[in-house]
Parts: structure tokens; C-alpha cells; sequence
């Protein structure tokens, strides 16, 4: 018997087709899962995934399953998992899974410490919640884990925080440094997928609006860019000169978060951090602004201060309540304050999650090759490995790209040839 907790398994047909169609926008993944089907790379390795349950997930699990591993997965959004694919996962494939859209933060941990149940030897994180929970409540098991996988930066961010205390007891691939990930997914597939859960949750106009974003990391240059390709009159708020001074030169305007809330037709935050939109900043702001959070986790903007001092709250569509301050004004919070691009639409495109599914994929199969050589840190994937990636990638699409010449190998690795 498979071991499970979604939703309801009837609803299994609705998403099979879909993590089908998903898996034609992946020709990549799809390449790797073809070469693990013949090399069982992962054969006897028990893998558990803490990662968004969607259609692009489900075609990482099935390449996963294909290379021989046995998998347990479990949400790492409450607000992400896309219900019918987990009933497929289990219906269809057989896959151990454990998520349900909108689960409280009980049943969150309980299906984290469901996946822990299967004694995992590797474990694929976004956020590192499995890591943690490793280093916290469940510290012997941590000796069993042979290496660990980071999606995304927040997480990737919390374990360097942990090596850096040397408190970090199992080596951590970052998935997320790799090139073809947070080049791709977080400028591209950010980009697209947030302001889609923006038009989704509120069906307004992007043209003609003031819209901030704050933080110009890879998520926010992606935002960023989007919002203005649709018209928007984009303003940035930053903590890194260097990076404010790079919004500058691209065109944007650029303000402390409290000045750009008083203009702001809608403000988005992308910085991985807590509190960015806090008291101050909400005092500050226009009546009417519409607040959404494309970080990650739910502490970028202060609902719990919102709830605090609301007047009245209401539902007005699905993803978009209205709060009105003692003031007077409103304020239109998005996705409960959660990453908008999954709980308001669904996520990056598949064929971005096919370039950091497919850094994953090789994780997983970097670390079981290197099982018992790996020290207790975080590691980045090889730099072959990177660029086999945007190799495999650029030859699906048809593309063919230059190489060197020996010679020109020859004058880059030396130094006596000059003017």
C-alpha cells in the first residue's frame, strides 16, 4: 500500500494529462530521464522532496522514480500544491505524497515529518524545512541523510547560515547558484508567473500604474521587467547600492520602501526577507495599494499586523481580500501575503522549471556518486554540469552555439602572448 494524504484520489484524471502536457515544455528533464531509465542511477537511494506540488514536480519525481530511487514528497507552500496532481502522483505513479492546498501549519509539519518517516538518504528541500527539522526535532536521523538539495535562495540563505555556525551536520547541494536556475527561474519564470497572479487575483490594468517592487535580486529584475514591458511606471526599493545604482541604469526609479508605498498602485516584495512591508511602510501607504509577496516564505509583509489593526476584512475574489485601517484606507492584500505566483496562478512556466528541475535531477545523482566524499557544507554543482544543462537546453531549441578553437583555448590559459 502507497502511503499518502491528498486531498481526494478522484481527482487523479483531471491532472494526469496536464503533468503530460508539462512534460512536452521539458526536453531537457525529459533527455535525463530517458539516460537514468537506463542507468538506474539512483537504484536503492530513498529520496524526500519538500518541494511545490505541481505538474513540472511531478515530471522531476517521475525522472527521479525512472533513475531507481523511491520517493515520498511533500508541499513546501501551503497555498502551491495544485490538488489534483498529488492525487495523480499516488494514483497513476505510485508516488508517496503528502500535500493538501491550504493545509494549516499543523498538517504542514505533519506531512514534513511524514516524508522524514520513509529514513530518507537524500532530501530535496525548497526553503529548507526538511533540513531544518533534520537539525532540530529529528537530529539522529540527520546521520542516515548522504546530502541534501536547495531550491531556492531563501533556503539557500538559512544554510549558509548554518555552516557559517557550523551547525550544519549534512552536505547541501545549492541548486539555486547554479546558473541555469537562478538566472532562468527566478528572472524568467518569476517574472511571468507573478505579475500572472497579480492579473489573476485583481483582472486590473498594468498600464499607466505605479509599481514597486522591492528588492532587485534575480526575482525583482525579472518582476521588474515585466511590469514595464506591460506598461507600468516601475519604482525599486533596495538595500545594495550596487543594485539600486543597476536599477537606476536600467530605467527605474529608485526610493526607500516607505516613499515608494505612498505612490505605489501595487507593491510587490522579492527579497527573501521578513517584515520588508511593515508598520511604517503601511502607515505610509496610498489608499487602495495592492500588496503580494514573490520571496518565499509568508514574513515579507506583516499581516499579523494587518489583522491587528483592521477595521473590517472581506473576500472580494478569490486571492484578494480588502483590509481597512483605523485611517480610512484600504488595503488589498494578494495570495494572504504568500509567494503569488503560486497561490494566485501556478507557478513558472514548465519550460523554466525544466532547466532547475533538471539541476535537481543531476543533484540528486552528483550526490549519490559522491556519497561518503562529501564534507558538511554547501556545495554548488560542478560548473559542467551548469553548462551541459544550458547545452542540453540550447539543443532542444534547435540552437547551435560556437566552440574555441584550440588556439583560442591556448591563448586564454596563458600568459606569454600580450599586444
Amino acid at each position: 500500500m502507497i502511503k499518502y494524504d491528498v486531498k481526494n484520489l478522484n481527482l487523479a484524471p483531471e491532472w494526469k494529462l496536464k503533468i503530460e502536457w508539462a512534460s512536452q515544455q521539458m526536453p531537457v528533464l525529459n533527455l535525463i530521464r530517458k539516460r537514468f531509465a537506463k542507468e538506474k542511477p539512483l537504484k536503492g537511494i530513498t529520496i524526500g522532496a519538500c518541494l511545490h506540488v505541481t505538474a513540472e514536480t511531478a515530471n522531476l519525481m517521475l525522472s527521479l522514480k525512472e533513475g531507481g530511487a523511491e520517493i515520498a514528497l511533500c508541499a513546501s507552500n501551503p497555498l502551491s500544491t495544485q490538488d489534483a496532481v498529488a492525487a495523480s502522483l499516488v494514483k497513476d505513479f505510485g508516488i508517496a505524497t503528502f500535500a493538501i492546498k491550504g493545509e494549516d501549519n499543523k498538517k504542514y509539519y505533519e506531512h514534513l515529518n511524514q516524508v522524514l518517516d520513509f529514513h530518507p538518504q537524500v532530501t530535496m528541500d525548497d526553503g529548507a524545512d526538511l533540513v531544518t527539522l533534520l537539525h532540530t526535532k529529528r537530529k539522529a536521523q540527520s546521520k542516515e541523510i548522504i546530502g541534501s538539495s536547495e531550491e531556492t535562495t531563501t533556503g539557500v540563505i538559512r544554510l549558509k547560515a548554518m555552516e557559517k555556525d557550523r551547525t550544519l551536520s549534512i552536505p547541501v547541494v545549492a541548486v539555486n547558484e547554479s546558473d541555469t536556475k537562478h538566472m532562468f527561474d527566478n528572472r524568467y519564470g518569476t517574472g511571468q508567473s507573478s505579475i500572472d497572479g497579480i492579473i489573476r487575483a485583481t483582472n486590473i490594468l498594468l498600464a499607466g500604474k505605479n509599481f514597486a517592487v522591492a528588492g532587485y535580486g534575480w526575482c525583482g529584475r525579472g518582476v521588474a521587467a515585466r511590469a514595464k514591458g506591460m506598461g507600468a511606471n516601475v519604482i525599486v526599493a533596495e538595500v545594495d547600492p550596487i543594485r539600486a545604482l543597476e536599477a537606476i541604469m536600467d530605467g527605474f526609479r529608485v526610493m526607500k520602501i516607505k516613499d515608494a508605498a505612498k505612490l505605489a498602485d501595487i507593491l510587490i516584495t522579492a527579497t527573501g526577507d521578513k517584515h520588508i512591508i511593515n508598520k511604517k511602510v503601511i502607515e505610509n501607504m496610498k489608499n487602495g495599494i495592492i500588496l503580494a509577496n514573490t520571496g518565499h516564505f509568508d514574513v515579507e509583509i506583516d499581516v499579523a499586523f494587518l489583522e491587528k489593526v483592521k477595521m473590517s476584512k472581506r473576500t472580494l475574489r478569490t486571492n484578494l481580500e480588502e483590509y481597512v485601517l483605523p485611517s480610512g484606507k484600504k488595503v488589498y492584500l494578494l495570495a494572504q501575503g504568500r509567494l503569488v505566483n503560486l497561490g494566485a496562478a501556478e507557478g513558472h512556466p514548465a519550460e523554466v522549471m525544466d532547466l532547475s528541475f533538471a539541476n535537481q535531477a543531476f543533484a540528486a545523482e552528483w550526490i549519490a556518486a559522491n556519497k561518503g566524499k562529501l564534507k558538511n557544507k554547501v556545495y554548488v554543482l560542478p560548473k559542467k554540469i551548469d553548462r551541459r544543462i544550458a547545452a542540453l537546453k540550447l539543443k532542444s531549441m534547435g540552437i547551435n552555439f560556437d566552440r574555441l578553437t584550440l588556439e583560442q583555448r591556448r591563448y586564454l590559459s596563458t600568459w606569454h602572448e600580450g599586444t
